[in-house]
């Protein structure tokens, strides 16, 4: 497990969450994310994992599978009305599942900050 890549991956990810969840709130009405959210939300959740995949240079595909799994025990919070918890289980998913891709995928565990 790689714990750099799994702390910075947590913390990138509720970050961008969180500005798209501000953007969104700001521009749009509550009546679309209680007629749209269901779509909104996953999509979100999914750019952001790619943004991350991105800047934590993760192989794109991988990280968006782990981000469609770590997303789904979080439709059982959403159902009981637990949404908050849900995210933040998502989250400790994501992460962990970024760490160990990071291990296996050979990549390395913090940038160098070289230009090659």
């Amino acid at each position: 497990m790689d714990v750099s890549t799994l702390w910075r991956s947590a913390l990138l990810q509720l970050g961008t969450v969180a500005v798209f969840f501000v953007a969104l709130a700001l521009a749009l009405p509550k009546e679309f994310f209680v007629d749209w959210g269901w779509a909104v939300g996953p999509l979100t959740w999914l750019l952001c994992a790619g943004i991350t995949a991105r800047v934590l240079s993760l192989p794109l595909n991988p990280t968006l599978l782990g981000a469609l799994l770590a997303g789904l025990p979080s439709l059982l919070a959403v159902v009981v009305g637990a949404h908050e918890a849900g995210m933040i289980v998502a989250v400790v998913l994501f992460a962990l599942w970024c760490g160990r891709l990071a291990q296996h995928s050979g990549l390395p565990s913090a940038p160098s900050g070289r230009i090659e």
